[in-house]
């Protein structure tokens, strides 16, 4: 597409045209299914809860995501008086744009990325780490006491889960010996001569289920949500927002609960690939399997958000630095003195 567009508008205008239609192809679709999963969202809850969910919007409810869009599109946007305007109206843009980028580098299928970058695994980690900068800003300018103590403790949050996922990601680059997500992909072939994933290694299972844990305190779900507990701080750094900028923030929430699912499965269950190694499955597109296993980590993520208890930020604390740290490095050592005794013969 790219090298059409540029025999006939030039190679500058060529290549942002190309571009720009390729990030709306990606865009778009996973607008949709942000609206999609928060109707798939609420109707687990009820699931679990032996209720209905939305069933009166459209078929089945199926369009109630969209009803509560126009909803609080046509909500007027109230702005506190001593709130600083402009980093008031600029955290949530920040929440979603944020969310909206590291999509760049996700690979859908062998070849279709938007950007196969070498050091994509990087830009994951730095585009994520950008995300706590929108909850900081709203907490800050909402000037009001329960967002200003919901953003302190966004910050510690992340910055504590951050570190031990930094250690795990380093476990998967050390095995696929490439921060290219594409190539850590196709490093997960044949285990077993059978299956696909390194979550079937037993090295590197361990620190699968740790990437998935931190990645629900990550992108604060239950029982991680110590950011939005609404028996102690109302709503958190959402209390004083109304209109399309709360509905940034969700829109922001769950296109981040969605990345994670997607890394959960490129790093540790084979992204595009069949789960087994078995010619007549790989007749199925890869992107079907993607978006099988996106769906079956979302469907833990709702499932864990509905039956588990909020924990106390201590215990959170604990969690992440007595357990989650020592953990990960420990298994840093053990994957490299593993991969030296073996791979590399040392």
């Amino acid at each position: 597409m790219t090298a059409y567009f540029q025999s006939h508008l030039g190679i500058g205008w060529g290549w942002f045209l190309a571009n720009l239609i390729y990030v709306l192809v990606i865009a778009f679709p996973l607008m949709l299914a942000v609206a999609m999963i928060i109707y798939a969202d609420r109707k687990i809850w009820a699931a679990m809860a032996l209720r209905r969910g939305p069933n009166v919007v459209g078929p089945f409810g199926l369009l109630q995501s969209f009803a509560d869009g126009i909803k609080v599109f046509l909500q007027e946007t109230i702005i506190p008086s001593a709130a600083n305007r402009g980093l008031f109206l600029m955290a949530p843009i920040i929440t979603f744009t944020v969310a909206l980028m590291a999509w760049a580098v996700i690979p859908f299928q062998a070849g279709v990325v938007l950007a196969d970058i070498n050091v994509g695994l990087l830009y994951i980690l730095a585009i994520s780490s950008l995300g706590v900068y929108g909850v900081i800003i709203s907490g800050w300018a909402s000037n009001s006491k329960y967002p200003f103590f919901s953003a302190m403790r966004a910050s510690a949050q992340m910055i504590s889960y951050e570190v031990s996922i930094g250690f795990i990601l380093i476990c998967v680059v050390l095995w696929a010996g490439s921060f290219n997500l594409s190539q850590i992909v196709l490093s997960q072939k044949g285990y077993y001569g059978l299956f696909n994933g390194h979550g079937f290694n037993p090295l590197l299972f361990p620190m699968a289920v740790v990437f998935l844990i931190s990645s629900m305190a990550e992108t604060a779900r239950a029982p991680f949500d110590l950011t939005e507990a609404e028996s102690e701080l109302v709503a958190g750094y959402q209390t004083e927002y109304s209109s399309m900028a709360f509905a940034l923030f969700w829109l922001g929430e769950y296109a981040n609960v969605l990345l994670m699912c997607a890394l959960n499965a490129i790093l540790f269950w084979g992204g595009w690939l069949p789960p087994v190694d078995w010619a007549p499955l790989y007749h199925v597109p890869g992107i079907i399997w993607l978006f099988a296993k996106i769906l079956l980590f979302f469907f833990i993520f709702s499932w864990v958000k509905a039956t588990v208890p909020r924990y106390r930020y201590d215990q959170l604390m604990r969690l992440g630095w007595k357990v989650f740290l020592p953990l990960s490095l420990a298994f840093v050592v053990i994957v490299s003195g593993f991969l030296m005794a073996t791979r590399y013969g040392g």
